[in-house]
């Protein structure tokens, strides 16, 4: 049996473990059954984002006559060549990672599905390796709902989505969370007529004034449908037709040439032959790790999507530096500490947060002030004739510190960084309130909104 000083299963977020630990002298195996490079790289992160960012400039020209700019807005698409684009780029980007695993002297790299065998003995390719340390981190895939009618129809996920070249006509998503917005919003920018059925509300994990706001400016173009359930699906002759029905029972007929799913994920743990060891995963599939990112086998850790703790991309970076740090470069028992974890919503509004939830505040019995301030209140919102979008930030009302920031609005993936940095350092509200902000750029919103949380604070004190 061959022996490693480190196995990596999983080429996505595990390439932050195996160059390092290579780098070092170490001999590691790294295993991916899939293109190098993972989700993000090859079905997430990456190519939805060059395929939204033509959707928001095509938003902007459908947006431009409240500038008084006339545009003929019946513009054309090359879609096959803007998603042949994309796909090449990501396709040429994980390519590229193999050759320099291969010229590499201590890296085995085995494009083959892997299965434990037993504690931590690893199957791949019907070779049996083991490993001093070995590194889970085989991410997840869209989860498919059990929905009548669905299996065996040509229905996407997002994998499919983001590589489709041929543009629907009408498209029905299943789901109203981060996956379904940003994509929806990508086919609906380019124009694709796209229903949505949603079966809750909209991004619900978000600050419930950010849910509000959104569901208000998404759905104005039509097409929102709240409260649905999907009960069936039927697929003939290149159309699916999806029967969704209301709170109140009603059924309706959504009809359209393409159907996306998206309702969620789930951790790819089940692929791994786990049933022949002691790793030990909870009621959803997700591997249980103690504060170590260690499992229940000493010297067997997991990380990223597959333990289900924060699912992005920023996550299983921070998680692989701090794993080569505290196991190989600097040796120490120190358990992993998040910093504040960000997110953003690459949707139109964009939305983006760092922190705790008014929602999360309430049931936790803290004691807050909020300050809130909307993008038509500054003086680049008067700019950008906003219609839409805040600033909200939540102070910890005895320390005075920043706990929670959420922001919908036009650059909010960028806006949030500053909050990010703040709430990182422990930033008061004097603090925030004390530094020069650039006139008249968004950021000034975040001081707006420092202004009204101030003049919060104030009212308390004088009550």
């Amino acid at each position: 049996m061959k022996h490693y000083d480190v196995i990596v299963i999983g080429g996505g977020g595990g390439t932050k473990i195996i160059t390092p630990a290579s780098r070092l002298g170490l001999k590691v195996a790294a295993i991916e059954k899939e293109d190098l490079g993972g989700t993000c790289l090859n079905r997430g992160c990456i190519p939805s984002k060059m395929l939204i960012h033509p959707a928001d400039v095509a938003a902007e020209i459908n947006h431009a006559h409240v500038y008084d700019i006339n545009v003929d807005t019946n513009f054309t698409v090359n879609w096959e060549k803007l998603v042949h684009r994309v796909t090449d780029t990501v396709t040429a980007d994980s390519k590229s990672i193999i050759p320099k695993y291969e010229a590499n002297p201590n890296i085995d790299f085995y494009p083959y599905h892997a299965k434990f065998v037993s504690d931590k003995v690893v199957e791949v390719n019907g070779e049996q390796i083991t490993a001093d340390k070995i590194f889970i981190a085989t991410g997840s895939r869209p989860r498919i709902p059990n929905i009548p009618g669905l299996e065996g129809t040509p229905f996407m996920t997002s994998r499919e989505a983001l590589r489709n070249t041929t543009q629907p006509k009408h498209m029905v998503v299943i789901g109203g969370g981060y996956i379904a917005v940003e994509l929806g919003h990508f086919y609906r920018a380019l124009g694709t007529k796209v229903d949505f059925i949603v079966r809750s509300g909209m991004i619900k994990n978000e600050d419930d004034d950010v849910i509000e706001e959104f569901t208000k400016a998404f759905s104005q173009p039509g097409g929102v449908h709240l409260g649905m359930t999907t009960e069936r699906v039927e697929y003939a002759n290149g159309i699916f037709k999806v029967f969704a029905k209301d709170n109140e029972g009603q059924e309706t007929c959504f009809e359209g040439d393409a159907l996306m799913v998206a309702a969620g994920v789930v951790p790819n743990s089940d692929q791994l032959g786990l049933d022949t060891t002691t790793i030990k995963t909870d009621k959803r599939g997700f591997i249980e790790v103690d504060e170590y990112l260690q499992t229940s086998v000493e010297g067997v850790y997991a990380l990223g999507d597959v333990i289900g703790h924060y699912l992005f991309r920023h996550t299983v970076n921070f998680q692989g530096e701090y794993l080569m740090d505290t196991l190989f470069l600097e040796p120490r028992k120190e358990p992993i500490n998040y910093p504040p974890m960000p997110h953003a919503i690459f949707s139109n509004p964009q939305v983006a947060g760092v922190g705790k939830t008014e929602r999360e505040l309430k049931a936790e019995g803290v004691d807050y002030v909020v300050g809130l301030n909307p993008y038509r209140k500054s003086a680049m919102g008067m700019a950008l004739l906003s219609e839409h979008g805040f600033v909200k930030l939540l102070f910890d009302a005895q320390t005075r510190k920043l706990i929670g920031a959420h922001i919908i609005g036009p650059e909010a993936s960028d806006m949030i960084h500053m909050c990010i940095a703040q709430m990182t350092m422990g930033a008061t509200l004097d603090d925030m309130l004390g530094m020069i902000y650039i006139h008249p750029a968004l950021p000034e919103i975040v001081r707006n909104a420092a202004r009204k949380a101030r003049a919060g604070f104030a009212a308390r004190a004088s009550q």
